[in-house]
């Protein structure tokens, strides 16, 4: 079995395995107390505290550890926000963000504030002039990933901070997927970070919150993590967690070549070895370890299983799967193919031989879907001077096969008009007159679904 999902947790690094181990024995007091047990477990705590801050690049005092990275970010956004109130209620985060930030500006909309979502480039990456012209008197807060967690696409961080302070807005950066090939750059304010995906134990989060940032912390607090992360702190967790953020740093100048090398190899040889693919992401700001690619004619979910029985454990940010039925929020926000969504996501230590082998084993695979998925015979008539799809009830990647089977048959200049109630249609569709250079003329209601217009330009 090869693991090719890093980027969702990556595997426990052996030397959070041994920290672990070593540390129950002594860790396991309550750091708050004098007695010999708890000044053990306190030195345990502070010496984690102070390689995750020397890691991170910040001070001591300005990190707490929280029980998860979701957590350390719905507690940083709330207590930024809460902080600076007086300020305005005005919250900016990018279209792309992780569902913790979104959730957190939803949450913000229906207790009252207002958000700005930033929209970013086919690539996922965001303009820093973008967030310099949404930003207001009343700005609160603003929030970046350092990189996606879909697309591996690295965002310009420095830049965005750099137009927040001098506006006087402090930058709330999520460094989940980033932290652990090497500390994020620029003048930021707030950061958080997530053990399991540098390789620690689940359950281990981080926030950082700089000095001179109004912080309000929400919630019932006591005395524990300066009052921003209530609850018994898992000492031998933290412990483990931070050893293994040192450990993957020590390796990470080499693993980046390393793993970029196999990554550029998927990238160049997906499109050589399957028809009808889409490689998404930026091809030269993106993190070491992630490639994503899109399959048209492909069934997202039928693919990761088929992918899975031949042995590679791969994602998806696919919205074909018949347990939701809308779009990745992140691919729609770029505007590319959503059907057929492959994340690949290298842990550290992945040979190029497994990587050659999900090659080998790719193409017959998405042969073998596409053919149990079938490519059923188009309802399409002909109405006045166009042709109609009624792809009603049919679902994605249903209503991009009917249209790609009937474009030959309207003349060069003619209109294909297809019927769907499918929301992926309204994705994918474009997505599909891109890749093939046909013109996409937009939407229409219709009595039943949506009416998409495709005229055809070769």
């Amino acid at each position: 079995m090869s693991y090719f999902d890093a980027a969702s947790s990556a595997p426990l690094h052996p030397v959070a395995r041994q920290a672990l181990l070593a540390s129950l024995d002594e860790g396991w007091a309550d750091p708050a107390r004098l007695y010999r047990e708890g000044r053990r477990a306190r030195m345990l705590l502070d010496a984690a505290r102070e390689a995750a801050a020397e890691a991170v690049g910040c001070r001591p005092d300005e990190l707490v550890f929280t029980g998860s990275g979701t957590r350390a970010l719905h507690s940083g956004v709330a207590g930024a926000l809460a902080g600076r109130r007086r300020v305005g209620r005005h919250l900016i985060v990018s279209s792309v963000e992780h569902s913790a930030v979104l959730h957190s500006a939803e949450s913000h909309e229906r207790e009252g504030g207002t958000v700005t979502r930033v929209g970013v480039d086919r690539a996922g990456r965001v303009s820093p002039s973008a967030y310099a012209e949404v930003l207001r008197e009343d700005t609160a807060l603003a929030c970046l990933q350092s990189a996606n967690h879909e697309v591996g696409t690295v965002q310009p961080v420095a830049e965005v901070a750099e137009v927040c302070r001098a506006a006087g807005v402090p930058l709330l950066v999520d460094a989940a997927q980033s932290l652990g090939w090497g500390p994020v750059e620029g003048e930021w304010s707030l950061l958080t970070g997530s053990a399991h995906k540098w390789g620690g134990p689940s359950g281990v989060g981080l926030l950082v919150v700089r000095k001179g940032v109004r912080f309000a912390a929400q919630g019932p607090v006591d005395e524990r993590e300066s009052g921003r992360a209530a609850g018994f702190e898992n000492i031998p967790a933290i412990v483990a967690a931070v050893a293994s953020l040192r450990a993957v740093r020590a390796e990470a100048a080499q693993e980046a070549v390393r793993l970029r090398e196999l990554t550029e190899r998927i990238r160049a040889r997906v499109p050589q070895l399957v028809p009808d693919v889409e490689v998404v992401g930026d091809p030269d700001h993106r993190l070491p370890g992630i490639v994503t690619f899109s399959c048209l004619y492909v069934d997202g979910e039928a693919l990761l299983h088929e992918l899975d029985r031949a042995g590679f454990s791969v994602s998806s940010g696919s919205s074909c799967t018949s347990s939701t039925l809308t779009p990745s929020h992140v691919l729609k926000a770029m505007g590319v193919l959503t059907e057929g969504n492959v994340r690949v996501s290298l842990p550290m230590g992945a040979v190029s031989e497994d990587v050659e082998g999900f090659l080998d084993t790719l193409p017959g695979t998405v042969t073998a879907v596409r053919e149990k998925l079938g490519a059923p015979t188009p309802s399409a008539v002909v109405h006045e001077d166009e042709l109609v799809v009624d792809a009603l009830g049919k679902r994605c990647p249903i209503p991009v096969i009917e249209l790609a089977k009937v474009i030959g048959d309207v003349p060069v200049g003619g209109l294909v008009r297809v019927l769907s109630d499918d929301e992926a249609a309204r994705l994918d569709i474009p997505a599909w007159c891109e890749m093939r250079e046909q013109e996409y003329v937009g939407e229409e209601k219709a009595e039943k679904g949506t009416a998409y217009l495709v005229r055809r330009s070769t």
